[in-house]
């Protein structure tokens, strides 16, 4: 199996460290991501300036760091670095992405949404940190996410990607209690209300700040389950945005036994 490791934090994040690591002995694992943080990117591919890729170690093995954004990076990635691709993992991402309002401009969702666009399994990961180094203080959450990342590899390497569903967004809590456990889970609309802050600059200038409150989640959502009951959730993504026209049941049956070995690996 030929596994794509990418995200949007960057080349040097020690989330993309960590996943490389989680899940190298599983197959033929590239890495291939931004050279610089590209956050809320979302889908946006680059069209008006040429793009670079530099080689570099990481891990002790060759990646690629890409001037790009991660829809970029799955591109490069797919057409010119690797020849075939059967599965890509974006993360691991620090921050949340829970909500639809969050995912839509989520570079680390992008990366996996393009890669669905060419027909490709993808897998994002993302934790409830506001820094790096915080990826690296609860070694309970670490072996959690080893462990969830490794058993939906081996699941896809099996049963192939659920019917029905694109991507697969797994969301993980700051820390990890005993007793945690993965639950499937529909996205919030949203997770924000947004607010602008207007200010002035020393030679007078105004600039602006945009910036998000958190609004009471509703129970049942990705939201609620990473933020109030410090569990994981496991939300599963359709490319088809139509009202109109049909679209494709999500195989319940696969999403649920899914879950039940990710909870195992875990208990």
């Amino acid at each position: 199996m030929n596994i794509l490791v990418t995200n949007d934090d960057g080349i040097y994040s020690p989330g993309l460290r960590m996943l490389y690591s989680f899940v190298k002995d599983l197959g033929r694992v590239y890495v291939v991501a931004p050279e610089t943080p590209k956050s809320a990117s979302g889908l946006g591919i680059t069209l008006h300036k040429p793009l670079r890729i530099s080689k570099m170690e990481l891990e002790g093995v060759q990646a690629y760091a890409t001037s790009g954004t991660p829809s970029d990076t799955v591109y490069l990635a797919a057409l010119e670095i690797v020849d075939r691709i059967d599965l890509v993992l974006s993360g691991i991402n620090v921050g949340d992405n829970t909500s639809l309002q969050v995912i839509l401009s989520s570079g680390t969702i992008g990366a996996a949404m393009q890669a669905a666009l060419l027909g490709i399994p993808a897998f994002a990961f993302s934790v409830d940190v506001n820094e790096p180094e915080e990826l690296l203080e609860d070694p309970a959450l670490i072996l959690a996410i080893r462990n969830v990342a490794k058993t939906a590899v081996k699941f896809v390497a099996e049963f192939g990607m659920p019917k029905g569903v694109d991507v697969i967004s797994l969301n993980f809590p700051r820390r990890f209690r005993p007793g945690a456990v993965v639950k499937l889970a529909p996205a919030a609309k949203v997770k924000f209300s947004q607010r602008v802050d207007k200010r002035r600059d020393p030679r007078g200038g105004i600039y602006y700040w945009l910036y998000g409150e958190l609004v009471k989640a509703e129970p049942g959502t990705d939201v609620y389950i990473v933020h109030e009951e410090g569990d994981i959730a496991l939300t599963p993504l359709s490319l088809n945005m139509n009202v109109l026209g049909s679209r494709q049941e999500a195989d319940g049956a696969a999403l649920q036994k899914l879950v039940e070995l990710l909870n195992g690996s875990i208990a």
